[in-house]
């Protein structure tokens, strides 16, 4: 994988964790992840800061069983993982149930407020928002961005409006305005072409529970990035529809191989519940 395509460890441990861990009441022997992430080209080193990283970020637990290190997860990391699980296996890449609906956030800060204006335009861009016009962004659907508002301080400089398009408005032409559709389509079409080849190819048992970390982990990325559009009102050639069934393809493919890996390779216990 290019330096282009690189995941962070947290993203690949994320994917880890959800995959074996999110539901089942366990947790996971430091050195089993080690073992795994090694297979994926990531360091002990590496590894172990992440898992520590993550700890002090409330996404894991830490549980002792001898003289062995076991992770758990937080009711904070349950949260991520469910959220990415819905955008994947739910959401999808592709709006075909748009009715019409847009978000429109208006903002008004003061000049000097540039740290603000930073973390709020880089907010709205992880939830879906493009810049209509400088203080204007709109985002298809209804989308709730109150609490995100409310936790950067600034609910009393922001007005959040649903709205319809007017039946002359060229909706298709503002989206191009609005959103990076090239780079958005570039992402999509790099994910078919790297992994298409496993759509007929099967790897190692052990190689597969790596390859499916991947695939998982950059999977979410892009569609993480993806405002979810209207399809109806995106180019005839959109690449998303088959980047999905790409994705999903693979992953039924690698996942029979990927189970029987997990089952050699990792030490899980069950949760004790903490005092």
């Amino acid at each position: 994988m290019t330096g282009e395509e690189a995941l962070r460890p947290q993203s690949l441990m994320l994917t880890f964790l959800g995959d074996q861990v999110l539901g089942r009441d366990v947790c996971v022997y430091s050195g089993s992840v080690i073992d795994v992430f090694a297979r994926a080209g990531v360091g002990e080193h590496a590894t172990r800061s992440t898992l520590t990283r993550m700890v002090g970020r409330d996404l894991l637990r830490r549980q002792r069983e001898g003289r062995r290190m076991y992770f758990g997860l937080t009711e904070r990391a349950e949260a991520v993982l469910r959220d990415g699980e819905r955008r994947i296996w739910q959401t999808g890449a592709v709006n075909r149930q748009w009715d019409g609906t847009w978000t429109l956030l208006g903002f008004s800060l003061p000049e000097s407020w540039q740290r603000q204006r930073h973390d709020l335009r880089s907010q709205l861009t992880w939830s879906g928002f493009g810049p209509l016009f400088n203080g204007l962004w709109i985002a298809p659907g209804e989308i709730d961005v109150s609490a995100l508002v409310a936790e950067l301080g600034l609910s009393a400089h922001v007005k959040i409006f649903r709205a319809h398009a007017d039946a002359g408005m060229d909706i298709g032409r503002m989206i191009e305005e609005t959103w990076e559709l090239s780079d958005l389509a570039a992402g999509y079409a790099g994910f078919v072409r790297r992994w298409k080849p496993w759509e007929d190819g099967l790897p190692d048992t052990d190689d597969a529970l790596v390859l499916r970390l991947r695939l998982q982990t950059e999977w979410l990325r892009i569609v993480r990035r993806d405002p979810r559009l209207p399809v109806k009102h995106l180019p005839d050639d959109w690449p998303a529809e088959q980047a999905e069934k790409t994705f999903r393809t693979v992953h039924e493919r690698l996942s029979p191989l990927a189970r029987a890996a997990s089952e050699r390779l990792l030490d899980l216990v069950p949760v004790r519940s903490q005092a």
